[in-house]
């Protein structure tokens, strides 16, 4: 925990009823990430659609879940996946990362998802964690695997609204959220494994790599995990493992801290509809609950 950083408590918004509880073996994911563990969920990746419903996917068994205003949840799809983040394009239209499947397409009112790619220049991903959607249909997502600092290789893409799809970077341990600034001149990257937030231009150069750089240092939990910028221009950080989010500045100083009084498994935030900075909602996977805290009088200007 960052000392003398003002405290925001944040309060249960919505948990996973029990009857949307997964009941099976665990799956290879699950062996994985959490070994000798029963999961019941692992909720990641939220965003809000045009009515303020929030979206969210639940790792290790391919499920898409709706929460409405009122706080009902309804299973919207589940497939043979491991979805990590759903982000709307519009009107019922939506892109995913999938771990094991790649890019992915999904209509709310469709029968299926559809995989807009596995690889770029025929190399597969390594497994996909994140993306963010910028206004101009650009489309930026990273490529984790299980990298980390003993094998820095995780990749970061950029994919035109034209389609082409090109790599960025490629030396990130565990390449995690990813998140534009309000200005879109700058993309945030959370690399979880080496507890920092990297920052790098939005405009690409012609070709080869560009430049990038550590925004925020971090410690504490496992690292950075879920990004998000409200319209205000501050960043929301969820921290893995910690039981925590942090808000930032746009020039990347701390300014408060977010606890919840449940469960430390911070995966992934958002802001309230149309990027509002006065509410911010976090992901907990380790209770399967969303948290909301009021954090108005934190807005940047």
């Amino acid at each position: 925990m960052m000392p003398g950083l003002p405290v925001i408590e944040a309060e249960l918004y919505g948990r996973l009823p029990e009857a949307l509880h997964w009941r099976g073996e665990p799956n290879d994911w699950v062996r994985m990430t959490r070994p000798g563990m029963r999961l019941h969920s692992f909720l990641e990746g939220p965003c809000l659609d045009d009515d303020g419903a929030l979206w969210l996917v639940d790792v290790p068994y391919g499920r898409i879940f709706k929460v409405d205003k009122s706080g009902d949840w309804t299973l919207a799809h589940q497939y043979e996946g491991e979805p990590h983040s759903i982000k709307s394009l519009g009107p019922r239209g939506y892109m995913l990362v999938d771990y094991k499947l790649g890019l992915l397409s999904f209509a709310s009112d469709g029968p299926r998802v559809e995989v807009v790619a596995d690889n770029c220049d025929d190399v597969a991903f390594l497994g996909l964690s994140d993306l963010t959607v910028l206004p101009s249909g650009d489309l930026w997502f990273t490529d984790s695997g299980r990298t980390s600092l003993s094998d820095p290789s995780g990749r970061v893409f950029h994919r035109s609204a034209a389609g082409q799809i090109r790599l960025v970077l490629d030396t990130v341990p565990y390449p995690n959220g990813i998140a534009a600034s309000a200005d879109g001149a700058f993309i945030y990257v959370a690399a979880t494994r080496s507890n920092q937030i990297l920052r790098l231009s939005a405009t690409l150069p012609p070709s080869g790599r560009p430049m990038s750089g550590t925004f925020i240092q971090l410690s504490g939990g496992l690292g950075p995990d879920g990004l998000a910028v409200s319209t205000t221009g501050l960043l929301a950080i969820a921290q893995a493992q910690a039981g925590r989010a942090y808000l930032a500045s746009a020039v990347g100083d701390l300014v408060a801290q977010i606890r919840l009084p449940e469960g430390r498994w911070t995966t992934s935030v958002v802001f309230g509809r149309g990027g509002d900075a006065g509410t911010l909602y976090i992901v907990e996977a380790q209770t399967a609950s969303i948290y909301r805290a009021d954090i108005s009088s934190f807005q940047e200007s």
